[in-house]
């Protein structure tokens, strides 16, 4: 005998959990746009463009790299 109400049973359990799962998702991905969304804001309001940050980072690394080499050709070759 087919146990049809047991098999409805698990589709309907499985049915639920993929929901459950599904808006835990869909919540998940606002929050990350609100988080996305406040950060580059953040970014804008100290100056930079978020589009423009990897070429920032190259160009704030090659500074740092440019003073510290300044800083040791100011320091006496003796110490």
């Amino acid at each position: 005998m087919h146990n049809y109400e047991e098999k409805l049973n698990d589709l309907k359990r499985r049915l639920e959990y993929a929901k459950n799962k599904r808006i835990k998702a869909e919540t998940r991905l606002e929050q990350l746009q609100i988080q996305k969304k406040e950060l580059m804001n953040e970014i804008k309001k100290l100056g930079f463009e978020p589009d423009n940050l990897e070429q920032e980072i190259i160009n704030l690394e090659s500074e740092i790299m440019n003073l510290i080499n300044e800083a040791e050709s100011l320091m006496p070759k003796d110490i």
